[in-house]
C-alpha cells in the first residue's frame, strides 16, 4: 500500500467529522447567533436574516469542498486520480473557492464602508488574502494535475 493510500481512510474521517461540524453551524449555531444579535441589537435586527443566509452560503461553499476532496480521494484509493475524472472534482473545488471568495468580498466592502472600528474589516481582510491564497494554489495543483494526467495518459500508450 502507497503512504498516499495509507492516509486516505484517517483523511475520510476527518473529512466527516468536519461535515458534521459544519452542518451544526449552518443550522443551528449560525441563525441561533444571528437571532441573539437581534434581539440584543434592535437597530440591526435588519441584517439578521441577510447574515444568516451569507454564513450559510460561505458554510455552504467549504461543504461543497469537503465533498469534492471525498470525491478525489477515493480517486487516489482507486488509483484512478489522473485521470479527467478528477479534474472535474478540482474544478469544482476552484469553482467553490471563487464563489465564497466573491461573496466574501462583497461582505469586505460593505462591512468597510459601515464599520466603526477595524478589527472586522481587519479579520475579513485576512480571510480575503487566505481565500485568494487557497484558491490560487488549487488552480496550480489544478494545471500540475492536467500536466500528469497526460503524462500518465502518454506512459500508457508507450507501455
Amino acid at each position: 500500500m502507497l503512504p498516499e493510500q495509507r492516509a486516505v481512510v484517517p483523511l475520510k474521517a476527518c473529512l466527516v467529522l468536519l461535515f458534521a461540524i459544519l452542518l451544526v453551524f449552518q443550522f443551528m449555531s449560525l441563525p441561533g447567533q444571528f437571532r441573539h444579535l437581534a434581539q440584543e441589537s434592535p437597530a440591526d435586527a435588519h441584517l439578521r436574516w441577510p447574515l444568516t443566509l451569507l454564513a450559510g452560503f460561505l458554510v455552504l461553499c467549504v461543504q461543497v469542498v469537503v465533498v469534492a476532496t471525498w470525491r478525489l480521494l477515493g480517486l487516489v484509493a482507486a488509483d484512478r486520480i489522473f485521470t479527467r475524472r478528477s479534474l472535474v472534482w478540482v474544478d469544482v473545488i476552484v469553482a467553490a473557492v471563487a464563489a465564497g471568495w466573491l461573496v466574501l468580498c462583497g461582505l469586505f466592502l460593505w462591512v468597510g464602508f459601515h464599520a466603526d472600528d477595524p478589527g472586522v474589516p481587519l479579520l475579513l481582510f485576512l480571510l480575503l488574502v487566505a481565500g485568494a491564497v487557497v484558491g490560487l494554489l488549487m488552480v496550480v495543483m489544478r494545471a500540475l494535475l492536467r500536466q500528469a494526467t497526460v503524462l500518465r495518459a502518454d506512459m500508457d500508450v508507450v507501455i
